[in-house]
């Protein structure tokens, strides 16, 4: 329905104009902005559209496929850390975030019950062999106990959900009820020592943490005949999978890969401001810094459970299980693979900084990129980094400078120095005014990415009884990160990252600059029709193209500040006509057929982030 303010503008003369009127007297004022030049629709908005709907139209395909009524994946139902539940629901990872972006409503509807289905299917599911699973893989709808890497992986869509469904009570229930298994409010799960602010283990869950020497078994899973299925990770036999884990003993003491617990609290806080949340997010992300500082500006990879540095493994500062000296024997090759997984910890720290806004954050993995350089060496010409330190010294070298994770800390810090310290990239280079034709061949690249996907989908001769669960997630067809990039300038810190640079991880939340919002539908993202291009951003500015194509009907969408309300908009230009905003959003109403290049003035990480939507605070 037109209201009679937006009618009477559009058959005014003013094309062009922009028009503010006060929002009514709500929980948070915003600023209403009218566009009604015609414009010709661009490329990447055609583009963006269909990729919105290929993505769509493809997980309904998978879902009718590999889901059941019950919202369970069809699959040979296992424990353990290469086919365990957690890969079961990372065949639905993106679709959260594909809905946020505009995607249509029948995949939140999908994610949300293969979500509840999951949870219900793995607390059912029990292990014969391994003991701590023996009475269900989930207790209390969180993982009995495994380590980050994999909890982090399983959390892909929580960790997300309340972007789309921010007022679902049962979100809110778990969202805190995760987060007490971490912050020592569980009886059932002491995981968390607050004296010396660490995690106890490596392993740790409903169940709490596993405080012994792991054992292969607790790693790999009850044993079964693998004739007939695709085994993801190379190996022909159960025995083979089981000696992966041979060397994956050292468990007990607090290490890095913990730090993903920071945004179950990041959530539940996010609900409702509770100040505890919060609280423990930063005292632990501070413990963390302060021993770095402490390590010669090195994050230890072992803290034991009295809180000092590599007690817990022999005193090594890098010792332990998926630690800076961790390259254990594949035993389908013979050879030591390095599986440091402290680089991809660095969401603790971004979580932070999503909080505060505060440098020091970002400038504990500077330092560390600092000492990682300053061990370079030269080889035939060519300069090589370590990825790895031993009881040798460094090793694990990789040719070129130690650039992890640097585009990301340059994305949240926009600093001048931060950028000279990464690499480049298609995006930023069109960011930066180098490469106008990245939006139409990123999304034109996605949309072949979602039809090979599919067609790996028709391809796939795997029924339940020899699918493990890990055997799909290659043709899971949703693929945003052109949509991320163009739509919102987002970050996707996932598995590829949206750089090489970026540590492969899972369960992160969203790092954005913009969001929209569909005020009409009540609903996160674009509205039907709507596409939105950010082509610029710095410190304290963003410029977003927005367009309808729908020729026939005005579209209003809401346009916000961060992923949650972080940034403040101070005002929003079109052309040369300024108008004032102070506020995390402001909604725009677009003719038929009409659309504008906006720059908004921002305070960047100003507010506390919050899962409200605008129409709700």
């Amino acid at each position: 329905m037109i209201r009679a303010d937006r009618r009477s503008f559009l058959c005014g003369s003013a094309v062009g104009a922009l028009a503010l009127a006060a929002a009514p007297a709500a929980k948070a004022a915003t600023a209403r902005i009218t566009v009604s030049t015609p414009m010709a629709p661009p490329d990447w908005a055609l583009l963006q559209r269909r990729l919105l709907h290929a993505n769509a139209e493809a997980c309904k395909v998978f879902y009718d496929r590999y889901f059941d009524e019950r919202g369970y994946f069809l699959c040979f139902e296992r424990w353990g850390a290469n086919d365990g539940p957690d890969d079961a629901i990372e065949n639905v990872n993106d679709w959260p975030l594909l809905h946020a972006l505009g995607g249509a409503e029948i995949v939140k509807t999908m994610y949300t019950q293969a979500w509840e289905g999951h949870l219900r299917q793995f607390t059912a599911a029990k292990t014969k062999d391994v003991e701590i699973a023996r009475e269900g893989m989930f207790y209390k709808e969180f993982n009995v106990q495994l380590d980050w890497q994999h909890h982090a992986e399983e959390m892909t869509l929580f960790n997300v959900q309340g972007l789309s469904d921010p007022n679902n009570p049962r979100f809110h229930d778990r969202a805190r009820r995760f987060s007490a298994l971490y912050m020592g409010e569980d009886p059932d799960a002491p995981n968390y020592d607050p004296e010396h602010k660490v995690i106890r283990s490596l392993m740790n869950g409903s169940r709490g943490p596993m405080l012994r020497k792991a054992t292969a078994l607790d790693w790999a899973g009850d044993p079964f005949d693998t004739t007939g299925f695709f085994m993801e990770h190379g190996e022909d036999t159960y025995e083979q999978t089981l000696h992966h884990y041979d060397e994956y003993t050292d468990v007990v003491g607090d290490h890095p890969l913990n730090l993903f617990a920071t945004t179950l609290a990041l959530n539940a806080y996010m609900i409702d401001h509770q100040p505890k949340y919060r609280d423990w997010l930063l005292g632990y992300v501070d413990a963390w810094a302060q021993r770095a500082k402490d390590n010669n500006d090195l994050l230890p990879s072992n803290v034991g459970l009295d809180g000092i540095i590599g007690s817990a493994a022999d005193g090594n500062w890098w010792g332990g299980t998926y630690g800076w000296g961790f390259s254990p024997v594949n035993p389908v090759t013979g050879q030591r693979e390095d599986r440091s997984r402290v680089l991809r910890t660095i969401l603790g720290f971004f979580n932070a900084y999503l909080l505060t806004g505060d440098d020091k954050y970002l400038d504990t993995w500077r330092k560390q990129a600092d000492r990682l350089n300053a061990a370079r060496r030269t080889v035939d010409g060519q300069v090589q980094t370590p990825t790895m330190y031993g009881p040798e010294g460094w090793y694990g070298w990789k040719n070129g400078p130690h650039q992890t994770n640097s585009l990301d800390i340059w994305w949240f810090s926009m600093k001048a120095s931060d950028r000279a310290r990464a690499p480049d990239h298609p995006w930023v280079a069109f960011l930066e005014g180098r490469n106008p034709d990245f939006p139409e061949a990123a999304l034109r690249d996605g949309l072949a990415q979602v039809a090979a996907r599919a067609e790996l989908q028709r391809q796939d001769t795997t029924t339940p009884d020899t699918r493990l669960a890990d055997a799909c997630l290659d043709i899971n067809p949703a693929r945003v990160t052109a949509l991320m990039q163009t739509m919102m300038g987002a970050i996707h810190i996932a598995r590829p990252g949206w750089s090489p640079t970026t540590a492969n991880a899972g369960g992160s939340p969203l790092y954005a600059r913009l969001r929209y919002f569909d005020p009409d539908s009540r609903r996160a993202g674009v509205p039907e029709d709507v596409a939105a291009l950010v082509d610029r951003m710095t410190a304290d500015e963003t410029a977003v193209t927005l367009i309808n194509l729908d020729v026939t009907r005005p579209k209003t969408v809401t346009v916000q500040g961060g992923g949650y309300g972080e940034h403040q908009i101070r005002s929003v230009t079109i052309g040369e006509t300024r108008q004032a905003v102070d506020a995390s959003t402001f909604t725009v109403t677009l003719a038929p057929g009409a659309g504008a290049r906006l720059v908004l003035a921002m305070d960047r990480y100003v507010n506390q982030p919050t899962l409200r939507f605008p129409w709700d605070r």
